[in-house]
């Protein structure tokens, strides 16, 4: 089969009588639970497509690849970048396509394909979790050259996007900003099988310098006249306002549409310098409005990832001390995640530093995983590829159940073998109505056991062995909770 694992082509022996399997009290290993996820960044073509001028043919190719290297490497989720700046990687009627994709804004592939509709039912099928990572504000990056399309937003309503340095930028502080896009975030919830909705750093931006290298100021004074002063607050709390009130509103409204998608949120790593002690650095509270540990305390989030892109001994940005500080301020217990910069790996990093910040992660009680920036460094270098199988990835794992959200598991799973020798085949239904993310299939042959994840629509596997001594299927829901395992044990 095109997605098994390798390992059940290693049980093959030589042919014997047809085995008898019957329900068994016997117990598979528990699931290993932790994210492990990549980003995929479309924008400037840094991880997909490789260029802009590609074809449709490569253009899949390429996404496959990566798939699979996430697949290989037992990842289970992918962060995917669908809006890089008020354009789309998918077929949205609302906004154009994305010159990242096709060389031209507004441009349909040739021929016809929906990217997005394609990675989510490839993702599912090498049972990775796929999650849609929108950039809310940033209107169009300096990385891109085409004329923009009639129908980008800086065409159709240009009272609200700034011109700021080399960037154009939608305007937070204007309502009819967080009501577009909200609305493109929703239009990809209702319309595709995302398990996710991510936003990175980006909220009022990083500050841009004139030739002079001084400071030039967001210019927002329009909206500020119009909804600021009358808040009563100062400029710099109504800016952080702005970005609470659209974090919230777009958690609940994810949340009405389909509970179970989560929302995840990757902020910058420091929150504020001296937060703890010893941390210096940007202050993305002063600097970009992003008021992140309300966020995450208010419990508007399902899960929270801190870039993170320091090294360990690193003790103004200690990687230790700032993952114990943000999985300290998580009240609601919602997933925190750490960002590890795989990008640094073979340039000024040894595979051990990002081995070392996993295991750190994994020690840590309240950390629920990590992710990597960026999957184009999981592609090109074998030895760091190596070294995660290796030291960090020797089992598969499934995310970690999300139980605010959804705490019934879901029914234990109808599971049958017939047949005997190579033609041994696993059949199977789900034990209720719910809707199954993934299976997780377990065997055992002399006396180990082997894990595979499986997308939810499979309803079958050849096991091209000979006689396992058990098999145990789990059916996991789209919230992460496990059902009782069914056990077939060998007699």
């Amino acid at each position: 089969m095109r997605f098994c694992s390798l390992f059940w082509f290693c049980l093959l022996v030589c042919q014997a009588p047809a085995a008898t399997y019957q329900p068994s009290r016997l117990t598979p290993p528990a699931l290993a639970r932790e994210y492990r996820g990549a980003w995929v960044a479309t924008v400037a073509n840094i991880d997909w497509p490789s260029s802009n001028s590609i074809s449709v043919a490569r253009q899949k190719t390429e996404l496959l690849a990566i798939l699979d290297r996430a697949a290989e490497l037992k990842l289970n989720m992918v962060v995917f970048q669908v809006r890089p700046g008020c354009d789309a990687l998918y077929a949205s009627r609302i906004e154009p396509w994305s010159e990242y994709l096709t060389g031209a804004m507004g441009k349909a592939p040739e021929p016809f394909y929906d990217p997005l509709s394609y990675v989510v039912r490839e993702a599912h099928a090498r049972g990775l979790e796929l999650h849609a990572w929108f950039n809310p504000y940033r209107a169009r990056h300096p990385s891109a050259k085409q004329p923009v399309s009639a129908t980008h937003i800086s065409k159709t309503h240009p009272e609200l996007v700034r011109t700021y340095g080399r960037h154009l930028w939608l305007d937070p502080g204007e309502k009819a900003v967080q009501a577009h896009s909200l609305k493109v975030v929703l239009d990809v919830v209702k319309r595709y099988d995302v398990d996710g909705v991510h936003f990175d750093d980006y909220f009022y931006p990083y500050k841009e310098r004139d030739a002079a290298g001084k400071e030039i100021p967001f210019p927002d004074e329009r909206s500020w006249e119009k909804y600021g002063k009358q808040t009563k607050l100062s400029r710099d709390d109504w800016r952080r306002h702005n970005v609470d009130e659209f974090i919230e509103r777009v958690y609940r409204s994810v949340k009405a549409e389909k509970p179970w998608v989560k929302f995840g949120i990757s902020p910058f790593g420091i929150w504020r310098p001296n937060n703890p002690a010893q941390i210096r650095g940007l202050d993305a509270y002063t600097e970009l409005y992003a008021n992140s540990r309300k966020w995450i305390n208010e419990g508007w989030m399902d899960y929270l990832v801190p870039q993170l892109y320091w090294g360990i001994e690193q003790q103004a940005q200690s990687f230790p001390v700032l993952l114990d500080w943000w999985t300290g301020q998580n009240p609601m217990k919602r997933h925190v995640l750490s960002g590890v910069d795989s990008t640094k790996v073979g340039r000024t990093w040894k595979p051990a530093e990002i081995i070392n910040q996993i295991q750190i992660t994994r020690k840590d009680p309240g950390a629920a995983g990590h992710v990597h920036w960026n999957m184009k460094s999981l592609m090109r270098n074998a030895d760091f590829r190596a070294a995660l199988l290796q030291d960090a990835y020797p089992q598969p794992a499934v995310p970690p159940a999300a139980t605010w959200l959804d705490r019934k598991p879901p029914a234990k799973p109808q599971l049958k073998l017939t047949g005997a020798g190579p033609g041994l085949k696993a059949s199977w239904k789900a034990g209720d109505a719910e809707k199954v993310r993934f299976w997780v299939l377990q065997a055992r042959r002399d006396g180990q056991w082997r894990t595979e994840i499986l997308d939810g629509e499979r309803t079958s596997l050849a096991l091209p062995s000979h006689a396992p001594e058990a098999v145990a299927l789990t059916a996991l829901d789209r919230s992460g909770n496990s059902s009782p395992a069914a056990v077939l044990e060998h007699r």
